[in-house]
């Protein structure tokens, strides 16, 4: 097999993982479906791993003054009881209990919906139409609830659905979205709390697959469409990041729920 084809089939993944990671239509679902419809066969799981790092680089960038004013202000509440950092102290607890329910469901079903995954074409388009109705639903909600008003329960659900997410088909990011817009969130809340979420669940996944990268011979002597591909994931979920945010303010989803709705169809029919 070429080198040249190896660019160019780890570019379109790439490109199509880092476009669809930051918007609710499910960036495995369409993995899942270009390996069905176009014949491309999926990299593996390493290839995965390094796309999603460099989707996390690109959430990393866009919300660096959020997470640096977390920090200072999480660390300074600790030392000082400042009610002025108490929101952002307490912005990180909710993030690290929602973190939970992802992380216990992927260690216990992790085996179950790998094999969705392997299995799981007709399960994507019913899994896009199901968010299509939910996006639907939510698409003009306004919620009152700003960084501060955030609960324990609000914590747990929001991380319930980023678990339901791991379901291929299902949109971490629209999952996450809708579950905390239903809960009363401002549209701006709604989406730091889910982008800022998707960064530990990333992260501990890197982590704990760089054993497995170093001892995988083969990105060795695929470094270059590997490099490429990293690049076109990381363009792409930051553009795609940003143009998804201009639509949360403008109040699109709408065109999303459509979008769902006609691939899972189409899926439906001819899968």
């Amino acid at each position: 097999m070429s080198l040249l084809y190896e660019i160019i089939k780890y570019l379109f993944l790439g490109a199509l993982q880092g476009f669809t990671e930051p918007i609710p239509i499910s960036s495995s679902g369409h993995l899942v479906l270009a390996q069905y419809f176009l014949g491309i066969e999926l990299p593996g799981l390493s290839f995965e791993v390094l796309m999603n790092a460099a989707s996390l680089l690109a959430v990393l960038v866009i919300y660096r003054k959020d997470l640096a004013r977390l920090t200072v202000n999480g660390l300074g509440y600790i030392g000082t009881k400042d009610p002025a950092k108490k929101s952002d102290f307490f912005f990180i607890v909710y993030l690290v209990i929602a973190t939970i329910p992802a992380g216990l469901i992927g260690v216990l079903f992790g085996d179950f919906i790998e094999g969705l995954v392997k299995d799981g074409v007709q399960i994507v388009g019913a899994t896009l139409i199901l968010t299509g109705i939910a996006l639907y639903l939510i698409r003009n909600l306004k919620g009152r609830k700003n960084d501060g008003d955030l609960t324990v329960k609000d914590a747990l659900i929001v991380g319930f659905a980023q678990a339901v997410a791991l379901i291929p088909g299902i949109s971490r990011s629209g999952a996450t979205i809708i579950a905390a817009v239903g809960l009363g969130m401002k549209q701006e809340t709604a989406l730091r709390f889910s982008f800022l979420l998707y960064i530990p669940v990333s992260l501990g996944t890197t982590l704990l697959a760089i054993g497995d990268l170093a001892e995988n011979q083969a990105l060795a002597s695929q470094w270059v469409p590997l490099t490429l591909a990293f690049i076109a994931s990381f363009v792409l979920s930051y553009f795609a990041l940003k143009w998804f945010m201009g639509i949360m303010e403008r109040g699109n989803l709408k065109y999303f729920s459509y979008y769902c709705w006609i691939v899972g169809i189409l899926v439906l029919l001819f899968a």
